[in-house]
């Protein structure tokens, strides 16, 4: 009879230590996100978050195009950390490499292309129009795209981005300010580059209008780069170089022929003007790479979608001067400048 207050007792320590067994982890993983904080509280955010894969074009190792996908970059690893990974080609200045290197990111599967100045864009559009293409350091995608409007904006489709494109006619006022007593401007330019026709149509047009005498100097490539900047020189007071990626990747070529022949250039860009130019007006290629870069967190994330987007600037403009040209031509700029060296 005394046996039976002991036996229930054991049969319910046995059913108590069962229970505590089915308490465990689930093998199947449900609970795989669910961590203690050791504050008393619970953290249920999924720890097996996506990732992503981005493939960047550049056209050419440049100070302004190097400053843009270092900015993108940074912008989405402080957004999104170890999520992205980047697989990055070079064109080394010749256009037919970008396709090369954007058909590898196609094969590769990303999941969005960074297309760093107007080949590398053509290159991917030409390539896709499902993955997402960011473009940057682009000058107007109107022209670079050969579409109906010059007119940047919503583009739709699977393309967007930034422009690089300063104020032109605050440049004609740059070069106004620094040369009033000049006469004959020098307009230098890549023929090859719609984007740079672009420009030098529109600030002819600025330059005019303020009493100048312009002359259109189109090189073709570096082979006659030289040559045609020396015809420039021995008929302009001051030379003007749009945003142009050919005479950016051959500023020494240029200052070799213009610092001798004693003739001034203002640049479009800081790029230019650190190697052959005295001054520019300028964006700042970094903050437009960034800008690139927050939109590719919200294209890559879901945020937004991308044919909805529109074309985006850096509107924070600095006047910029270079030092060592200025001394060897002998010119003093005035207050406002900052130096680039």
């Amino acid at each position: 009879m005394k046996r039976k207050p002991f036996l229930a007792l054991l049969l319910s320590l046995c059913l108590c230590l069962s229970l505590a067994g089915c308490g465990g982890t689930d093998d199947t993983g449900d609970d795989a996100g669910t961590t203690d904080d050791g504050a008393g509280t619970t953290d249920t955010s999924d720890t097996s978050g996506e990732t992503y894969t981005v493939g960047i074009c550049q056209l050419a190792p440049h100070d302004a195009l190097d400053a843009a996908t270092q900015g993108f970059k940074d912008a989405l690893t402080e957004a999104l950390g170890d999520a992205v990974q980047f697989e990055e080609g070079n064109a080394g200045g010749e256009p037919n490499n970008c396709t090369t290197i954007v058909d590898g990111f196609l094969s590769q599967g990303v999941d969005l292309i960074l297309a760093n100045a107007t080949a590398s864009l053509t290159a991917a559009v030409s390539a896709t129009d499902t993955i997402p293409i960011l473009g940057t350091a682009i000058t107007n995608y109107g022209v670079a795209l050969s579409l109906d409007s010059t007119e940047d904006k919503v583009l739709g489709g699977n393309v967007s981005g930034t422009s690089d494109l300063a104020p032109l006619d605050q440049q004609a006022q740059m070069l106004q300010e620094l040369f009033p007593d000049a006469e004959n401007v020098g307009l230098l330019y890549c023929s090859a580059e719609p984007n740079s026709v672009f420009q030098v149509d529109t600030i002819q047009g600025y330059l005019e209008d303020m009493g100048y005498t312009c002359t259109q100097y189109a090189f073709t490539d570096v082979n006659d780069l030289s040559s045609v900047t020396q015809t420039a020189c021995d008929s302009s007071d001051v030379i003007y170089i749009p945003t142009d990626n050919t005479a950016a990747n051959n500023t020494e070529t240029i200052a070799n022929v213009v610092l001798p022949a004693g003739v001034p250039v203002v640049a479009g860009e800081s790029g230019i003007c650190s190697g052959c130019s005295v001054a520019t007006l300028s964006i700042d290629y970094y903050e437009l790479g960034q800008i690139t870069g927050e939109m590719a967190v919200k294209i890559l994330t879901g945020e937004e979608d991308i044919s909805q987007m529109p074309i985006a600037y850096d509107t924070t403009l600095s006047k910029l001067y270079n030092p060592e040209n200025c001394d060897a031509l002998g010119l003093t700029m005035p207050e406002g400048y900052e130096s680039l060296l």
